[in-house]
């Protein structure tokens, strides 16, 4: 069920402000981390892993903004997922770099969106088996908040290693 736009404009705790600017604050973070980098360091795999920034762009788009905000959040179907174990990950040859940037920004916009007509204690409109067999209950938008910056946190770490790495820029979080 989703809140009215009057209950949520209502509802101005330092909580909802907290948990909004921490996430923004964390998509920030990420998209500097790339900002600045070429074609070929976007898709250079420099840890043993494999991953490229292009690909852990796409991941955040796909597993994260999308997934947790349109799907879970707003029942929105996941007729974008990608076939293929870790496909989430893969981009391309022929995608332009700017073009998977520029989806993880409209993914922010569409989440963005999404958060903004609901409350913080509003339930989601998917629930997935797999939360239960892994031990994890998402319950609101307020579990889902802390999860997408938890994953955006830990995914731009991952970038400010490479990143440095890459050409020795380092990113100070104050």
């Amino acid at each position: 069920m989703v809140a009215s736009c009057s209950l949520v404009r209502a509802e101005t705790s330092s909580e909802r402000d907290l948990l909004l600017r921490r996430l923004a604050g964390q998509r920030r973070h990420v998209l500097d981390q790339v900002e600045g980098l070429g074609d070929d360091q976007l898709r250079r795999p420099v840890l043993p892993s494999g991953w490229t920034c292009l690909g852990l762009l796409r991941h955040l788009t796909l597993s994260d903004e999308r997934y947790w905000f349109g799907v879970v959040m707003a029942g929105q179907p996941l007729d974008f997922w990608p076939e293929g174990t870790n496909a989430d990950w893969l981009v391309r040859d022929d995608e332009s770099a700017a073009s998977v940037i520029s989806a993880y920004r409209a993914a922010i916009d569409g989440s963005d969106a999404i958060i903004a007509d609901l409350a913080l204690d509003a339930p989601p409109a998917t629930h997935e088996e797999w939360w239960a067999e892994s031990g994890q209950s998402f319950p609101d938008l307020r579990t889902v908040l802390v999860h997408v910056i938890v994953e955006t946190a830990t995914h731009a770490g991952h970038l400010d290693a490479v990143r440095e790495l890459l050409d020795g820029k380092k990113y100070l979080s104050i």
